[in-house]
C-alpha cells in the first residue's frame, strides 16, 4: 500500500473536530490495509516508531531535508518501514554519517506532505488528534470489539500493531492473550487533581487510602529470581542508574515481582532532597558509584502488580495493597492511611509536608489498576494549585536577562485536536541556573523565530504554580493562569502527560462555584 494513504489519513483526521469523526476516518483505514502492514500503519497513526530509538535527532533531520519533494507519491508503507529498520540498524564507527545518507535517500523519494510526516513521526510531533487513546478506540471500531479491551492489552503490550492485529484478525480471543510479564515493563496508572483532601474523599465517596505523595522519580521495579530491572515512567530502563535500588529489591523474599513505587534522595536528617536532585542520579551513566556514595537514593513502594506468580493487577487496590506488604519490609512502604474522615486526612496531609513531601495521593480501595489510565481512582492533592503545562514559545529578555529565553509561552493539551492552547506567559519563579538551561535547551527545540519571540517544538514539559485561573478573550481556550510562576521543569515527563484544557476547565468552574458560595 501507498505511504500516503496513511499520511492522508493523518491529515484528514487533524482537520476534523469530531473525536467519533476522527474514529471512524482511522477505523476506515485499518479496514484498508493489508494486514502484513497493519501493524506498520497502526503504529504510525498512533505516533510510534515500531524500530523505537533510532538514533535519529533534530539536527540530523534538519541537515536530512532535501530542497526538493516527489511531485507524485510513489513510496509504500513497506519501503519506509524498512528504510527505518536498515537507519535503526546502523551502528558502529561512522554510524552518524550512514544513517543521514539513509534519512536524506528515504526524504528524497517522499512529497512534500510525506516529508513532513515523516519529520513529525521521528521527532515525536505527531499531534492530529489520533494518538493513543483514539487509536484505541478505532482498532476497536475497527474489529468490532470493545474499546475497554483494545485500551488494556495496549498498556500490557505497549505496541499499538501487535494490537491491532490481534483484534482484527482474533477478536477479543486475540486482545486475551496480551499478557502482564515480569522484566518487561507495563505503563503506569496516573492520577488526576483534586482541590484538598476534603474534595478527593468526597470525590472516591467512601473510604480511601492517602498516601504521602513524594516529589520524587517514579519508578516500576521488576524481579525474577536474581535479575532485577528498573524503568521510569516512561519506560525507560535505568538499571544500571540505580545499584542500591536493585541490591534492595534482590533480597526480598519474593521470587517474582512487580512494584510500583518512587525513588527519592533524602539528607542524612531524612528529608528528600530537591527533585533535580534525585534525577541527577538517572541522567549519569558514568561515576554511578560515586554518586551512590554523595546522594544515596532510596525506593519506597505504594503498589504490587505482580507476586510469585500471580498477576494483581485486575484485583481491588486493598488486595494489591495486603500483598505489597507481604512482599516488602515496612520501611520500604509509602506511609498510608485508610479512612473516610477529612479531619484525619488533613492532619496525614500536614505531616506529609511537614516531612518535605509535595502533599497527598488519595486512592479508591475497590478499583483495579489501570495501567496507562488517568482517570478519578486515583486523585493527587498538593499544597498549591499547581500544573504541568507544555512550552509553546519563549521570548528573549532584556536588560539583566538579555541573551536569554526568559519569558515562557505555557500551553494545556487539547484532548479533542491532539494539540495545545495557550493560557499565559511567566518569566517567574526563575534562577540564573534555570534560565541559562532553558536557553540552551529551547535553542535546540526552536522552529521559527519572530522578533524577540522563538516558537519551539512542544517536547517540554514544565511545573507551573499558580493563584487561579481567570476568564481570558486574550487566549483561545478562554482561561488564563494568574500569577503564574515556574516550579520545576518536568524532563520526566513527555507532552502526552501534561494537564488537559478539561482539567483547566474543571478548576474554574471550581473556583466560580466556591465563589458563588462564599457570596
Amino acid at each position: 500500500m501507498l505511504f500516503s494513504v496513511i499520511v492522508d489519513t493523518s491529515a484528514d483526521v487533524a482537520q476534523t473536530r469530531s473525536r467519533k469523526a476522527k474514529t471512524r476516518c482511522l477505523a476506515a483505514c485499518l479496514r484498508q490495509l493489508p494486514r502484513a502492514e497493519l501493524g506498520i500503519g497502526t503504529a504510525y497513526l498512533a505516533g510510534h516508531l515500531p524500530q523505537g530509538r533510532i538514533g535519529i535527532g533534530p539536527s540530523t533531520v534538519a541537515q536530512s531535508l532535501p530542497d526538493t519533494a516527489a511531485p507524485t507519491p510513489q513510496l509504500s508503507l513497506a519501503h519506509v518501514h524498512q528504510a527505518l529498520d536498515q537507519i535503526a540498524q546502523t551502528t558502529g564507527s561512522g554510524s552518524a554519517a550512514r544513517r543521514m545518507h539513509l534519512l536524506k535517500q528515504l526524504l528524497a523519494q517522499a512529497t512534500r506532505v510525506e516529508q513532513e510526516f515523516l519529520v513529525k513521526l521521528l521527532m515525536g510531533e505527531l499531534r492530529q488528534g489520533a494518538l493513543e487513546g483514539l487509536m484505541a478506540e478505532a482498532i476497536a471500531e475497527a474489529a468490532g470489539v470493545p474499546a475497554p479491551a483494545v485500551r488494556r492489552a495496549w498498556m500490557l503490550a505497549d505496541d499499538p500493531g501487535a494490537v491491532a492485529t490481534a483484534a482484527l484478525d482474533h477478536g477479543v480471543a486475540g486482545l486475551s492473550r496480551f499478557r502482564l510479564t515480569v522484566l518487561r515493563p507495563v505503563q503506569p496508572m496516573l492520577a488526576q487533581s483534586a482541590n484538598d483532601v476534603a474534595d478527593a474523599l468526597a470525590l472516591l465517596a467512601d473510604e480511601a487510602a492517602l498516601e504521602y505523595k513524594l516529589d520524587g522519580a517514579r519508578v516500576q521495579v521488576h524481579k525474577s529470581g536474581d535479575t532485577v530491572r528498573v524503568f521510569t515512567r516512561r519506560l525507560n530502563e535505568v538499571t544500571a542508574a540505580v545499584p542500591e535500588v536493585v541490591d534492595a529489591v534482590r533480597n526480598l523474599r519474593a521470587n517474582s515481582l512487580i512494584l510500583d513505587g518512587e525513588v527519592l534522595a533524602l539528607r542524612p536528617d531524612g528529608m528528600p532532597h530537591p527533585f533535580q536532585n534525585t534525577m541527577r542520579r538517572f541522567g549519569r551513566k558514568a561515576d554511578v558509584e560515586a554518586l551512590r556514595r554523595d546522594l544515596p537514593l532510596k525506593a519506597l513502594f505504594f503498589d504490587c502488580l505482580h507476586l510469585d506468580g500471580q498477576d494483581l493487577i485486575d484485583l481491588p487496590a486493598r488486595a494489591r495493597f495486603e500483598a505489597l506488604g507481604d512482599a516488602v519490609d515496612d520501611g520500604q512502604l509509602v506511609p498510608r492511611l485508610v479512612t473516610r474522615e477529612v479531619d484525619k486526612a488533613q492532619s496525614f496531609m500536614g505531616e506529609s509536608l511537614r516531612q518535605g513531601h509535595e502533599g497527598v495521593m488519595a486512592k479508591a480501595l475497590d478499583t483495579p489498576y489501570q495501567a496507562g489510565s488517568r482517570g478519578s481512582d486515583w486523585l493527587k492533592v498538593k499544597r498549591s494549585h499547581t500544573l504541568d503545562l507544555v512550552v509553546l514559545a519563549a521570548e528573549w529578555g532584556s536588560g539583566r536577562r538579555s541573551g536569554w529565553l526568559s519569558n515562557l509561552h505555557l500551553g494545556a493539551r487539547d484532548t479533542s485536536s491532539g494539540g495545545f492552547v495557550m493560557l499565559g506567559k511567566t518569566f517567574k519563579g526563575m534562577t540564573d541556573k534555570m534560565l541559562a538551561w532553558q536557553t540552551e535547551h529551547l535553542q535546540t527545540l526552536m522552529t521559527t523565530q519572530d522578533g524577540i519571540t522563538a516558537a519551539v517544538r512542544p517536547e517540554l514539559v514544565v511545573e507551573i504554580a499558580f493563584n487561579d485561573i481567570q476568564a481570558s478573550p486574550r487566549y483561545p481556550g478562554g482561561l488564563a493562569l494568574r500569577f503564574a510562576r515556574v516550579k520545576r521543569y518536568r524532563p520526566d515527563k513527555s507532552p502526552t502527560e501534561a494537564d488537559t484544557m478539561d482539567t483547566i476547565r474543571a478548576i474554574y468552574a471550581q473556583q466560580f462555584a466556591a465563589g458563588d458560595a462564599e457570596a
